[in-house]
């Protein structure tokens, strides 16, 4: 049996989150005993249960630690696993100390990391990011190969990261279109104007997702046409100030803000097209979840590097004022697409 650790922080509301326990539920326990270490006991996702599979909880590092220098953290911490001997470390997060001090020290034969964004734009926007990177760098030395979620993503993490020597797997996100296709019959207290063109998004509402942005789109195609609307899965730091913007756009006839759901798929299924328009990502597995509902795709031209075979508009706003309700839509299960990443995903782990 091969011995896996992953180290991620937590399992609250995320695509981080909801990539792990997507590959969870891909693995084949009868060849693995994977331990998963968790530094927060809040769980959104259903995660399955599995005598191979071990949930183990940590303490997390005071919050000053993020402020230290990689290489005292490294001094300053100890080996979380009590010595078990894994033939692979996974470091899931790349954003948590906890996460990298625990693959890294833990008695592992091969330490890989996984690799969610675009580094080099993500640096480039976000200060509190360009600190954190400042200060946990040092840690990248440390790993033998790296995952990352998309192809378009790693030469900016090459140059980011000035590492040439050692190998990066491009493993896009796993999706669960056997959990999508078991939830989107579920009943929901939620409808549509079937008279409208019905459009939605799941995201985090932050900068990176770039729903700001889209609003100013919306509110050209208001200029044009008035039979739409948008709808919003997802909650955010920046929640209040796309409110105001709304409001100030007088888009709050056309614009629906759902916030988080447990089960975004019934909702999903009722609308007309999937809207994303990021300024950066790692890939955006709910491009690919909107897809398996057989939803036409309404994203961002940038976001074609992250998603091979998906094709972006060059003009957003045009795009969706000559969009029509689809005559019918059709589930894909994405078959090919899943099996290729399960194969990448057995070969880095070495199953």
């Amino acid at each position: 049996m091969k011995q896996i650790a992953i180290f991620q922080s937590d399992l609250r509301v995320g695509g981080i989150q909801k990539a792990l326990v997507n590959i969870l539920n891909e693995i084949d326990y009868s060849t693995c005993c994977v331990d998963v270490y968790l530094y927060d006991k809040e769980c959104f996702f259903d995660v399955p249960v599995h005598e191979n599979l071990n949930i183990r909880y940590l303490p997390p590092m005071p919050s000053y630690f993020r402020l230290l220098y990689f290489g005292l953290v490294m001094k300053l911490s100890g080996d979380v696993t009590s010595g078990k001997a894994y033939d692979v470390a996974v470091d899931f997060s790349s954003y948590r100390n906890e996460c990298a001090v625990g693959a890294i020290k833990a008695n592992a034969q091969k330490r890989v990391m996984w690799i969610h964004n675009d580094v080099e734009i993500k640096r480039a926007n976000e200060p509190k990011y360009r600190v954190l990177w400042h200060f946990f760098k040092g840690k990248l030395k440390y790993y033998d190969a790296f995952a990352a979620v998309s192809p378009g993503i790693i030469e900016g993490f090459r140059r980011a990261a000035n590492i040439q020597d050692k190998p990066i797997t491009a493993i896009p996100n796993h999706i669960d279109t056997g959990e999508i296709f078991r939830k989107v019959g579920a009943p929901v207290d939620f409808s549509v104007d079937e008279s409208k063109l019905n459009l939605c998004s799941v995201g985090r509402i932050c900068h990176q997702k770039a729903y700001d942005l889209l609003m100013t789109y919306l509110a050209e195609v208001k200029k044009a046409r008035t039979d739409f609307h948008f709808y919003l899965i997802g909650d955010g730091p920046d929640r209040a100030a796309l409110e105001k913007q709304i409001a100030a756009l007088d888009l709050s006839g056309h614009v629906t803000l759902l916030g988080n759901q447990p089960n975004p798929f019934p909702y999903m299924d009722k609308m007309d097209g999937f809207v994303l328009t990021s300024r950066y990502e790692g890939q955006g597995m709910v491009i690919w979840e909107a897809k398996a509902l057989g939803l036409p795709l309404y994203i961002s031209k940038n976001l074609e590097a992250y998603n091979p075979g998906i094709t972006g508009c060059s003009d957003m706003v045009q795009a969706l004022i000559h969009a029509q309700k689809p005559a019918q839509k059709t589930y894909d299960d994405l078959s090919v697409y899943n099996a290729e990443i399960s194969a990448r995903i057995r070969a880095i782990l070495g199953l």
